[in-house]
Order: C-alpha cells, then sequence, then structure tokens
C-alpha cells in the first residue's frame, strides 16, 4: 500500500477536502446500488485504510444516506448532490470517489467488481464510438 494525500471537490465548490492515508484499492463497482447513486453504469471508487477527512469548506454542508444490505453509504454536498468521500457502516473503509479527486492518484483500477450486476448496454457503452465533446445528431 502507498499513501497518498488527495484533495477533491464536489461540482459546485462548496465541499472541498483533503485525505492523507493509505490506498489499498481502486475498484470500478457495477452493483445495482452503485448504478442508482452514480445514476450512471459504474461508480469508480478508492478505497483506503480509515482516516479523517480533512474537510477544507463545506463539511457541514454534506448529507449521508446509509443503504441497507450491503452496509455502504453515499455522502453528498447538499447543494450539488455530488458524491463525496465516506467511511462504510462498518468503519473499516475509507470510500473515495474519484471523480471528485483534483488529481490523478498513484493507483490504477484493478478490477470491475459485481460485474454479473453491471448495466445490460455496458460493453456496448465502452465499445461505442468515442467523440471529444457533446455533438447532438
Amino acid at each position: 500500500m502507498n499513501q497518498e494525500t488527495l484533495t477533491g471537490s464536489c461540482l459546485c465548490g462548496q465541499c472541498k477536502y483533503s485525505i492523507t492515508a493509505e490506498l489499498s484499492h481502486f475498484f470500478l463497482c457495477h452493483c445495482i446500488q452503485c448504478q442508482k447513486t452514480t445514476a450512471s453504469t459504474f461508480a469508480s471508487n478508492i478505497i483506503a485504510v480509515p482516516t479523517d477527512i480533512d474537510w477544507i469548506s463545506g463539511g457541514d454542508c454534506t448529507k449521508r444516506f446509509d443503504y441497507p444490505g450491503r452496509g455502504f453509504a453515499q455522502v453528498f454536498c447538499d447543494t450539488c448532490g455530488s458524491g463525496l468521500p465516506f467511511l462504510d457502516a462498518s468503519g473499516e473503509n475509507l470510500f473515495i470517489p474519484t471523480g471528485t479527486l483534483d488529481m490523478v492518484p498513484d493507483l490504477k483500477p484493478e478490477a470491475n467488481i459485481f460485474w454479473g450486476e453491471r448495466a445490460a448496454w455496458c460493453e456496448h457503452g465502452t465499445a461505442a464510438p468515442r467523440r471529444e465533446r457533446f455533438d447532438a445528431p
């Protein structure tokens, strides 16, 4: 494991954080809950050894929703709804949504987890033509 200091923020910039932690895993999670929480195909999370989240700003503007079943949560900015780092229900793992990071971490995705729950169109989507921006047909 490697220790890194990561900084990040929500979309509107209200919530900004810094975390110095041992990074243990980087997963792309395809479970049904992650599809719902991200409103997308999968969640992209770095899992770290639990540590304090230093809220540079907006820590009091976050909301937490704990999901029954798998013991994880969604923490988000109460203004823009962006997902933010959180400790799981057991307190054993710190989840860091990679889309909120200000920099590229020194870690690459190691697995697509809950692959059996992936969206039916996931593989077609990754094989579809690529464009640099949104171009309406």
